[in-house]
C-alpha cells in the first residue's frame, strides 16, 4: 500500500522538541523524507539516531532567528532531495512572568524565535515554493493561547499570536502559486514517546508554583480543564498536521484546535 507522502520532502523546525519529534515520526510513517531542523546539539543527534531506522531523516542545523541560517538550512534540503514539499514551522520558546515584571530582553528573545523565526521561515518557504512551481504545504504549530491567552504568559501569547497572523497572511499571499498554509493550535503538550517538552521544562516550575501543584498535578490540571478530559500528546498534534499535509480537503488558512475542547479558545 502506497504511503500518503511517498516521494515528498518535509522540513520541520524545532524538530528536537517533543512536538517536533512527534511530527517527524508521523511524516516518516507516511513515507516522507524528513529534514529535522533545530539548533545543533544532543537533542538533534538523539532524534535522528532514534528515527533513522524508520525512514529517511537527516539533521539540519538551523537557527530560525537568523536569516542566513534559515536560508542555508533550506538550501541543504534542496541539495539533498532537489525540492521541498512540506514545511512545518514548529520552533518556539516561552518565558513566564507578569507584564509588570518581564525583562524586555527576555521578551525580545522570545519574539526573535516565535515571531521573527516564523517570518523568516515563511518567507524562505514562499520563495522556494514559488521558484519550484510545484505547490506545497506549510503548517504553523500555533497555540490555544492565541485565542485564549494566559495570565503570566504574555511574552509567549503575544509573540505566538503575531506568528499566527503572519501564517494567515502567508495563506493569502502564497495561494496563487499553489501553497496551502494552515495552523494547528494545541493546548499544553508535556512530552512525546521519548522526551519531555523543553518548553514545559522551562515554564512548568512557575506554572506549578502559581497553582500549588507538582508536575503530575499540573498535567492533571490541564487534562481536567478540557471538555473531553484528555491528555493532549505530541502524536495528537502530529495527526492534525497529517490531515493538512495529506490534503484530505481543499483547505487553506484554517486552524485546527488540538485541546480536548476548550470553549474559550475556539477560533473566532
Amino acid at each position: 500500500m502506497k504511503q500518503a507522502l511517498s516521494g515528498k520532502t518535509a522540513l520541520v523546525t524545532g524538530a528536537a522538541g517533543a512536538i517536533g519529534a512527534g511530527i517527524c515520526r508521523a511524516l516518516l510513517k507516511q513515507g516522507a523524507g524528513v529534514a529535522a531542523a533545530d539548533i545543533s546539539g544532543d537533542g538533534l543527534r538523539v532524534l535522528t539516531a532514534e528515527l533513522g531506522g524508520t525512514g529517511e531523516i537527516v539533521a539540519v542545523s538551523m537557527d530560525v532567528s537568523d536569516a542566513e541560517s534559515v536560508r542555508d538550512g533550506f538550501q541543504e534540503v534542496v541539495r539533498r532531495w532537489g525540492r521541498i514539499d512540506i514545511v512545518v514551522a514548529n520552533a518556539g520558546i516561552a518565558a513566564a512572568g507578569p507584564l509588570t515584571e518581564i525583562d524586555i530582553e527576555t521578551f525580545r528573545k522570545v519574539e526573535r524565535v516565535n515571531t521573527e523565526g516564523v517570518l523568516l521561515t515563511l518567507a524562505e518557504a514562499g520563495r522556494r515554493f514559488q521558484s519550484q512551481g510545484t505547490g506545497g504545504d506549510i503548517v504553523l504549530i500555533s497555540t490555544k493561547n492565541v485565542f485564549s491567552p494566559g495570565a503570566g504568559f504574555g511574552a509567549y501569547s503575544a509573540t505566538k499570536a503575531a506568528a499566527h497572523q503572519l501564517a494567515r497572511i502567508a495563506g493569502l499571499e502564497f495561494a496563487e502559486f499553489g501553497v496551502r498554509v494552515n495552523m494547528v493550535a494545541p493546548d499544553a503538550v508535556f512530552g512525546d514517546e521519548a522526551r519531555k517538552s523543553g518548553l514545559w521544562r522551562e515554564v512548568g516550575p512557575a506554572r506549578m508554583k502559581a497553582r500549588g501543584l507538582d508536575e503530575e498535578g499540573l498535567e492533571e490540571y490541564y487534562r481536567q480543564r478540557n471538555l473531553l478530559k484528555v491528555r493532549v500528546t505530541a502524536e495528537d498534534v502530529a495527526r492534525a498536521v497529517m490531515f493538512f499535509v495529506t490534503r484530505q480537503t481543499p483547505t487553506t488558512g484554517c486552524t485546527i484546535p488540538v485541546d480536548g475542547g476548550l470553549p474559550d479558545s475556539t477560533p473566532r
